[in-house]
């Protein structure tokens, strides 16, 4: 390897391709008595991985088969987890039965893919373990009438799964009771924060279900606070951006509301008004220059124009423009709300509120602190 180089990133497996490799064994056992170990499965683009068996168990009926997640380079919250699928055959003609077994969430709000009571076991994994469950069946010779798959039931589980949905955003979309049982491709492409992105698409579709008409997306807690405190705005309201403004104002714009306020810091915010929509730290950078001359625009000296042109932090910039902190940052506010509206092609009202780390609001630039009619 050459120097200076390092090792591409390892991808791993979703939580709904471990759940499928994981189904397809125990039905495999359930039909033949034995689990196989190594288990394949095909993936929605034709991939065909293998997965080893960490739990193995038959009796009684059943059939228990886990896996253990492997989520590759992705600092995925599943990562080690395991995975289980328990298979008990149903009442004839009822096809393939989802249930939510422990660590396993349940839906409790309209707006998802799933209906409010449906184990959160989503439509593509569902799909993937039902077309290896029929797999498994065409193999043995057993008959599936009408495509429709065995009848039997299927039970996920995720042992410890409760508590690693407290640190997911299953709570505000009205999962409770665990995890969701996510994954597209089967495959998790490390730190495309896919499950995150899943996460901003669902909020809005509860919120939207829900008949709200104003949100409030965030890039952090403060901001997030600090605006639903303001608006007295329910938890449904509140969209966790994070560093995701593009995946946010995208859907969107596919998905409109009324009213739209985006709060964050001002460095956040300094990206946006440059036109990033991705604000993370590794792929944009602060305009130093792009700040300097706002400054300048704003009648500060020529030295402290300079000097901000050689910043590499938004913070430092802020610091230099000092009695004109709160005009540097309203025109930070309008030319990151410029980006907001171009990017939303629409007609949503769009508010941009940058809010220091106390929480206090450096500028507030829109359709709400202008008198616009909301």
């Amino acid at each position: 390897m050459a120097r200076g180089r390092t090792a591409p990133l390892r991808r791993g497996w979703t939580t709904g391709a471990c759940a499928a490799a994981a189904a397809r064994a125990a039905f495999a056992a359930l039909l033949t008595g034995r689990f196989p170990d190594p288990v394949m499965i095909r993936l929605p683009r034709g991939q065909s991985p293998s997965f080893a068996l960490a739990l193995a168990e038959l009796g009684g009926g059943i059939a228990r088969a886990g896996i253990l997640k492997d989520a590759g380079d992705d600092p995925d919250v599943t990562d080690g987890a395991l995975i289980i699928a328990e298979l008990a055959w149903g009442e004839p003609g009822s096809g393939v039965r989802f249930r939510a077994g422990a660590g396993v969430g349940t839906v409790t709000r309209p707006g998802l893919p799933l209906g409010v009571g449906e184990p959160a076991i989503n439509p593509a994994p569902r799909a993937m373990i039902e077309g290896a469950l029929s797999d498994v069946a065409e193999a043995n010779g057993a008959t599936c009438p009408g495509g429709r798959g065995p009848d039997v039931t299927v039970t996920i589980a995720i042992p410890g799964g409760e508590r690693l949905a407290e640190r997911t955003m299953n709570a505000r979309l009205g999962i409770v009771g665990g995890l969701s049982v996510l994954g597209t491709t089967g495959i998790v492409v490390p730190y495309s924060c896919s499950s995150w992105i899943h996460a901003i698409h669902r909020g809005i579709d509860v919120a939207r279900a829900a008949g709200l008409g104003h949100l409030a997306a965030a890039t952090g807690t403060t901001s997030e606070q600090a605006v639903q405190a303001l608006y007295d705005l329910p938890d449904q309201a509140l969209i966790d951006m994070g560093d995701f403004a593009g995946g946010t104002l995208k859907y969107l714009r596919r998905h409109p509301v009324a009213r739209l306020t985006l709060a964050g810091g001002f460095g956040k915010f300094a990206k946006l008004a440059s036109g990033h929509l991705d604000l993370h730290s590794k792929r944009s950078r602060v305009d130093g220059e792009a700040l300097a001359r706002l400054l300048a625009g704003l009648g500060a000296e020529p030295a402290a124009v300079a000097e901000a042109a050689r910043c590499d932090s938004a913070a430092q910039v802020l610091a230099i423009a000092g009695a004109r902190q709160t005009a540097l940052a309203e025109a930070v506010a309008r030319q990151a709300r410029e980006v907001a509206l171009a990017t939303l092609s629409g007609h949503t009202l769009v508010e941009v509120a940058i809010v220091d780390r106390a929480g206090r609001f450096l500028a507030r630039v829109g359709a709400a602190s202008e008198g616009a009619a909301w």
